[in-house]
């Protein structure tokens, strides 16, 4: 199946970051609210007051409660700009050879200004890719999503297939630079050899012996090896 490109209005910059933050940070389970966005974003809270009362006012977002949700035409929004930095990321990686830190940062300014005819050029070129390197479908294509397990949750001795590292680890200093440097990357195959008292995951890839923090061993997701 070809993947068509989204297409929307012509939004601020701002506008199209803060769309792509909240489907983000919904599409990792967090709870959207004010706090997280700031955090994500790195700025001040009075700041995503303001924008989130713009973007209310364009009808982009709207509010349950103190949750923060995408109204359909920020929903697209999300998408398109999603899309993109997914598509430049892959493309960044496997045609350009860049680190995966190094594509992250990239995309997130190619996004803003890859066209629609660009997007359907990078999308040919290529061969209509279903997730960026990390794992994440690319919204409008073709993924379906296999069954996925957190990597904490896999019991001792058992062998899985890294399968996805979600957007919000993209964000930890340093740690794509770790996963890429150990291989823990999608598609590759590790066994779990040790679970520590202290939530420390410990896996073998290709013999060499990596030990994974509590905290991102939850949301690594992985598939059982078959």
């Amino acid at each position: 199946m070809t993947m068509a490109p989204y297409t929307s209005p012509e939004h601020h910059p701002a506008f199209e970051e803060y769309c792509e933050t909240i489907f983000e940070l919904a599409e990792d389970g967090t709870k959207v609210i004010q706090a997280r966005i700031a955090e994500r974003l790195a700025v001040t809270r009075p700041a995503v007051s303001e924008m989130i009362r713009r973007m209310t006012d364009e009808g982009l977002v709207e509010f349950s409660g103190s949750v923060i949700s995408l109204t359909p035409g920020g929903l697209s929004l999300a998408h398109t700009m999603v899309r993109r930095h997914r598509l430049a990321e892959r493309f960044l990686t496997d045609i350009l050879g860049l680190s995966w830190a190094e594509a992250h940062h990239e995309a997130g300014k190619w996004e803003h200004v890859i066209s629609p005819v660009v997007e359907t050029a990078i999308i040919d070129r290529l061969d209509h890719p279903t997730t960026c390197p990390h794992g994440n479908p690319i919204p409008g294509s073709t993924y379906v999503e296999p069954d996925l397990v957190a990597l904490a949750a896999v019991d001792v001795g058992a062998e899985v297939t890294v399968t996805r590292i979600p957007e919000s680890l993209e964000f930890e200093p340093g740690l794509l630079e770790f996963l890429e440097e150990n291989r823990l990357q999608p598609g590759v195959r590790a066994t779990v050899v040790n679970s520590s008292p202290d939530g420390t995951t410990t896996v073998d890839v290709a013999g060499r012996v990596v030990g994974i923090s509590a905290s991102t061993a939850e949301r690594i997701l992985v598939t059982y090896a078959p």
